[in-house]
């Protein structure tokens, strides 16, 4: 009877992001869920899934109770695709990698010049139709590099060369701008709280901004991070003869220089800035599901020096270590010491390759390995 009485107060939260191009962040919830239950059948288990505003926040965002919605628009080279985007009370998650992110590019292809975010505000203006009152705008993984002009211009904006005609699309097509004009941006802006939601606090350009720094990711050539470093320079130079000095400041904030700086252009919205997983774990009601639970289990799929500057893992942990609950945390591969794990709030990670050291093969059969990985975790701090 002891037993079972102790069995009755353990909650496990599991709360982990993605093991990206292996497993959804869903898939990692269901097979730690199975691991830790061959070991422990009766185990109460709560799966919330997490992302950090980059490719998956809309999953996450429906796994914990939001509706998908579908809209066709333009991918970041102009063709039409489907896109979803997660609403609930008023609230929508719209994720900018879902119309405008590097999935949308063919295999091997790559557009840094030309890429726009014109989909990306087709997103938000459906976010708008669907009578959203709070947008929580997930950017991360994208394949632009313009600044936030194409989605701006979907909004309304119009962005024209000395011949009145609309800028080519894309970073390098802002070389051309002659005249900025936001008279025409959708009203229902005004109205609506718009938080940016990101892991990353650069700006707009420079040595640290978003052609410098994210640029190459995306296929630029270092003459192409030159280029775009100095049109959006040009573009926010535009914009002040519209908008005045605050296009200047918005430049320099942190996070302008998110996702090919479309963090620029929702600050020019009146966008909040906020840590993606801050504002996720928010939106996702982390909080009542954290003071149920005895045991925290995070994770994502490398645990490296890159996880403890804003990724999920890391949110995830602070907010178990302020609450007092114990963190643990799966991954495929752990880059990360002992003490920096310890630092972050995590005391004690389960890589993939603890079980299974041929990487190829983790990442092709992640899904068993991980649940073979939580029973060996629930023997541990479960048994």
């Amino acid at each position: 009877m002891a037993d079972a009485a102790v069995n009755e107060t353990r909650r496990v939260l599991i709360a982990a992001d993605k093991f990206k191009g292996s497993l959804t962040a869903v898939q990692v919830a269901e097979r730690v869920t199975a691991g830790l239950r061959r070991v422990v059948p009766d185990l109460a288990v709560e799966a919330l899934p997490v992302a950090d505003g980059g490719d998956g926040t809309v999953d996450a965002a429906v796994a914990a109770g939001f509706e998908r919605r579908e809209v066709r628009v333009a991918g970041p080279l102009g063709e039409e695709v489907t896109a979803a985007f997660a609403l609930r009370d008023g609230t929508a998650v719209v994720e900018m990698a879902e119309a405008s992110g590097l999935q949308r590019l063919p295999a091997g292809v790559f557009a840094p010049l030309t890429a726009s975010t014109y989909g990306s505000g087709q997103l938000l203006r459906a976010a708008l139709d669907a009578g959203a009152r709070t947008i929580v705008f997930g950017v991360g993984g994208s394949a632009t590099t313009d600044g936030g002009a194409g989605m701006l211009s979907a909004l309304g904006a119009r962005f024209l060369t000395e011949e009145g005609e609309p800028v080519s699309p894309g970073g390098g097509g802002l070389a051309g701008l002659a005249r900025a004009d936001l008279s025409g941006l959708d009203p229902r802006l005004s109205s609506i709280e718009l938080v940016l939601a990101s892991d990353v606090d650069n700006p707009l350009t420079g040595p640290k901004g978003a052609p410098a720094v994210y640029g190459p990711q995306k296929g630029a050539s270092p003459d192409d991070v030159r280029t775009l470093d100095a049109a959006l320079a040009h573009f926010a130079k535009v914009l002040e003869a519209e908008v005045g000095p605050r296009a200047a400041e918005y430049a320099a904030s942190p996070g302008a220089g998110a996702a090919g700086g479309i963090g620029y252009g929702a600050l020019l919205l009146g966008a909040r800035f906020r840590a993606g997983i801050d504002v996720m774990l928010d939106v996702l009601g982390f909080a009542p599901a954290l003071e149920r639970a005895s045991l925290v289990i995070t994770g994502e799929g490398s645990l490296d020096e890159q996880t403890l500057h804003g990724k999920a893992p890391a949110g995830v942990a602070a907010a178990a270590r302020a609450a007092g609950k114990p963190v643990v945390a799966v991954c495929g591969r752990l880059a990360l010491p002992e003490e920096a794990l310890r630092r972050a709030g995590i005391s004690e990670a389960y890589p993939l390759t603890s079980v299974e050291p041929d990487v190829a093969k983790c990442i092709a059969d992640a899904g068993p390995i991980l649940e073979r990985l939580a029973v060996r975790l629930a023997e541990a701090h479960l048994g």
